[in-house]
């Protein structure tokens, strides 16, 4: 009868002989030599209880990803975009709890146009609001690209449930309207940052609901607006800036590209309640003329960047305003603005000399003259475009090079400039990038 330490019998081995040499016996211990069995005990190695592995082999059989701690994962999660993000929470218990950390929920960001936003934004801010019903505190920048399926009703859930939205993009999104924006401006202090490009129902932002109806500002009440970009808005007319201008006071960054409907009346209306604008974009806005330039020139040493791209009633007139008030000038974009000549680049290089960036591609007027006297007074110049001018030669392209060291990119196409010239060029800013037409020069 076998008894705990009685050995299995298959540990029992009889006693095999093998023949050895010279033909003789051998055996593996002495009591071979009588013919009895040899009785080896066994190490004995302690079996882990019945489902539980060691930790070893545990670690053995993890995937690398989940060795690394929690801190990394919410590094890597805090790189993915709100969708990707979401299907992460769908891997495993551990990545579920690590997904919906506050953390990686300060910015929302969807850009797939089939997605049904507005039921999104409804399922997103119910989940954010566990922790503090009906209200989302977390949620800081709300990033919505051409969604054309995000309406009025995404915007009211947003401004219902995020108080502490700072930042709000939605280009291309051309369903929303100016009720659901007067809601959400009106429902969320902290708002900084707007970017309303292409939603062409947009003519108004204010903080009282018979503002955006009849388009009359109502004072006392203004936003803390910052950046507002209202390129593609094409009805929004001057009353309507107007309102804007009352109710955001301080604004820095204004975009009103293709805004045709604006005029010099709207600039003065701007000028009168934003006088810390620094940027300002009217670009293709053709109503635009030398009168509202004389309105932007009260911005004087706040302005450091202006767009009047393709504004073809603005002369050298305009750019002497310009020129003469706004000394602190680094980007020029006058492209296209036929009326532009030799005189206003002489007297903006000799007004503006920190100017950086200047843009006169298509200024058929503009010739030689006119470029040595810009390499002469605005020797800090950095990028020039001077795309189609046809009155510039190799001559005034030398006199550039030779006076603006610090020129990264210069732009020629279309531009009748010989392959010694765009050599000199090359040789004296070396670290400018060159775009031309000339086949011969490469």
């Amino acid at each position: 009868m076998r008894t705990l330490n009685t050995p299995s019998p298959a540990l029992i081995h009889s006693v095999t002989t093998a023949p050895a040499q010279n033909g003789q016996t051998s055996s593996t211990s002495s009591s071979s030599v009588t013919g009895e069995a040899t009785i080896k005990v066994p190490t004995l190695v302690p079996v882990p209880p019945c489902g539980i592995r060691p930790a070893s082999r545990l670690r053995r059989e993890q995937p690398p990803i989940d060795r690394l701690p929690d801190h990394t994962l919410i590094e890597m999660f805090s790189h993915l975009p709100t969708n990707q993000l979401c299907r992460c929470t769908r891997v495993c218990r551990r990545w579920y709890s690590l997904c919906w950390d506050p953390r990686l929920w300060r910015t929302i960001r969807l850009t797939d146009e089939t997605v049904n936003v507005d039921k999104a934004l409804r399922v997103l801010t119910r989940r954010l609001c566990q922790d503090t019903p009906n209200v989302c505190l977390m949620l800081e920048n709300l990033i919505i690209l051409s969604c054309r399926r995000l309406s009025d009703r995404g915007l009211y859930t947003i401004a219902q449930c995020c108080p502490e939205l700072r930042q709000l993009e939605v280009p291309g999104c051309y369903n929303i309207s100016n009720e659901a924006l007067y809601d959400l401006v009106s429902r969320c202090p902290n708002l900084e940052q707007l970017d309303v490009s292409g939603c062409s129902k947009i003519t108004c932002i204010s903080l009282t609901k018979e503002a955006c109806v009849k388009l009359s500002p109502l004072h006392g009440k203004q936003t803390s607006i910052r950046y507002l970009n209202m390129t593609d808005c094409f009805l929004l007319e001057d009353q309507g800036l107007h309102t804007i201008a009352a109710h955001c006071t301080q604004l820095t960054h204004l975009y009103l590209r293709r805004c045709i409907r604006v005029t010099d009346e709207g600039l003065h209306f701007l000028m009168l309640y934003c006088t810390s604008i620094k940027e300002l974009s009217v670009s293709d806005c053709r109503a635009v003329t030398d009168f509202g330039m004389r309105e932007v020139a009260k911005l004087e040493a706040h302005l450091k960047y202006l767009s009047i791209a393709h504004c073809v009633r603005i002369t050298d007139v305009g750019v002497r305003y310009i020129a003469k008030y706004c000394s602190k000038l680094r980007y020029l974009n006058a492209r296209g603005c036929d009326g532009l000549t030799d005189h206003g680049i002489e007297y903006l290089a000799k007004n503006c000399t920190k100017l950086k960036s200047l843009d006169i591609g298509k200024c058929l007027l503009v010739s030689d003259a006119g470029m040595e006297v810009l390499a002469l007074n605005c020797y800090n110049l950095k990028r020039l475009s001077l795309r189609s001018c046809e009155s510039i030669t190799g001559r005034g392209l030398k006199i550039v090079a030779a006076n603006c060291f610090e020129l990264q990119a210069l732009n020629v196409q279309d531009c009748d400039i010989s392959v010694e010239a765009l050599q000199f060029v090359k040789r004296h800013c070396k670290r400018c990038i060159i775009e031309h037409t000339n086949p011969a020069f490469f």
